[in-house]
């Protein structure tokens, strides 16, 4: 029956990933990054100002919502910087070679257009219910933004996000941590598995809030501890780096060589790998983001530049940091791929700690992963299905988690890939028939940006 599973996996999976696909992904980000103007490469420093720049700056939300915007963004990134990061990027270049990590920058590039439309209109047509309760999402913009005419295609979104919830953030995390726990400190998979349902159930039965607080407190600091690890064996290998860059630009537009114990790659598996494994990693397209964004006390325009910063940083930043590590150091000559093949980079950079820092990594990356698919997996399906199925969802994919511990890693990966597509199709033709609301809500907001500007100015004369 697995067997017969898989083959059919496989075939929807080259349909899904083939070029039609992959034209509509990266197309959707280029059309919005023209429509837009390129405003995330023209506003950049300036949505910096207004996003992590105000951290330090006490301000009162004046918008309603159930957690502030940058509680909503640690929470996204909760869902974004995890196994894609540690081992979804090694992933992409053992089976698709150095040249996958061009393709990861392309589709983050014009994927900071889509998370930025994603975000802004997530929050835009979000309902909040006289009681408080705020929904939101693609869903939502789906029937609100382009009329109850298209509800079935909302409809749609939200029982395939439902269930691709249960591979990308939930059995594929699970698996990876079992996986790295049992390789790195000889923890049983099926021990690993009762602890994960443990804690993330702690967490998710309380809701939104409790998730979002968890989410502020463990990401920013266990993505700097990362960060800083990666930095410290580039430093120390920086004469390898240009050679690492030479790699990546070849490998894009050329077929790679066999290494060691790398087998070569052709330009098609670079493309393919590394545009699958980009969207794993930062999401966008998928539209899941937008249900956490939708909760933020902000305007949409101003949470959309969140969206756009949270690519930014997961993809060109903490991905790349992983690939030149992975290259510097050599260690994509061992033959070895996903997490193994990270925790081999870093442990060769920083003898004796490296290995944990990516142990560590990987197991609070993927633990705020679980949670925030679980919050993206019972918001679609309240949508589908109404609030009663929402403790019945939590009860299942705690259960689901235990079955990804123990399970097979390539096979739910691919089962993983194939309901990402599934999932990003509905979100990637909505968001196209919704640019000329996007450009709307870009102009109104830099118009009052500018009018608080001069209000400022007059007030300091």
């Amino acid at each position: 029956m697995l067997q017969g599973l898989m083959v059919f996996n496989d075939w929807i999976n080259g349909i899904v990933w083939g070029p039609p696909f992959m034209i509509l992904l990266v197309g959707t980000g280029a059309y919005l990054t023209l429509r837009l103007g390129f405003f995330q490469f023209t506003h950049l420093r300036f949505a910096w100002r207004r996003t992590f720049g105000t951290l330090f700056r006490r301000r009162k939300a004046v918008e309603k919502g159930a957690i502030s915007p940058f509680q909503a963004v640690s929470s996204a990134m909760a869902a974004t910087i995890g196994v894609g990061n540690i081992a979804g990027v090694a992933t992409a270049i053992a089976l698709g070679g150095p040249g996958a990590v061009f393709w990861m920058w392309v589709v983050a590039l014009v994927g900071m257009a889509t998370k930025l439309a994603e975000a802004t209109l997530g929050l835009k047509y979000r309902q909040v219910d006289a009681d408080g309760h705020v929904s939101g999402g693609v869903f939502y913009y789906i029937e609100h933004g382009l009329g109850s005419r298209w509800k079935w295609l909302a409809l749609v979104y939200a029982v395939l996000a439902g269930v691709a919830a249960f591979g990308i953030g939930n059995m594929v995390q699970a698996n990876t941590m079992a996986h790295a726990l049992e390789t790195g400190m000889g923890v049983p998979d099926w021990l690993t598995g009762l602890v994960i349902m443990f804690l993330v159930g702690l967490v998710t039965l309380g809701g939104i809030r409790r998730i979002a607080v968890t989410a502020e407190r463990i990401v920013p600091t266990m993505a700097l501890i990362y960060v800083i690890g990666a930095i410290g064996i580039l430093v120390s290998f920086y004469d390898r780096i240009p050679e690492a860059f030479a790699q990546i630009f070849t490998g894009a537009f050329s077929p790679a060589s066999a290494v060691g114990g790398f087998a070569g790659a052709t330009v098609g598996s670079a493309i393919r790998y590394g545009i699958a494994r980009g969207i794993f990693s930062n999401e966008a397209g998928l539209g899941s983001a937008s249900i956490v964004h939708a909760q933020a006390q902000n305007k949409p325009f101003a949470q959309g530049l969140w969206g756009m910063w949270e690519v930014f940083v997961d993809t060109l930043v903490v991905c790349t940091m992983t690939a030149l590590v992975i290259l510097v150091t050599g260690a994509i000559g061992t033959g070895q791929t996903g997490a193994e093949l990270t925790s081999t980079a870093f442990s060769n950079g920083l003898p004796g700690v490296g290995g944990w820092i990516v142990l560590l990594s990987l197991v609070l990356f993927s633990y705020t992963t679980m949670l925030t698919w679980n919050f993206y997996g019972e918001k679609s399906w309240e949508y589908a299905f109404g609030r009663r199925v929402i403790l019945p969802y939590r009860v299942v994919f705690i259960g689901f988690l235990y079955l990804g511990a123990v399970g097979g890693l390539s096979t739910v990966w691919d089962i993983s890939d194939t309901l990402n597509g599934l999932m990003a199709a509905p979100n990637l033709v909505a968001l196209v028939l919704l640019a000329g609301v996007l450009v709307k809500e870009k102009a109104q907001y830099l118009k009052e940006e500018r009018a608080a500007k001069r209000q400022d100015g007059e007030d300091a004369g």
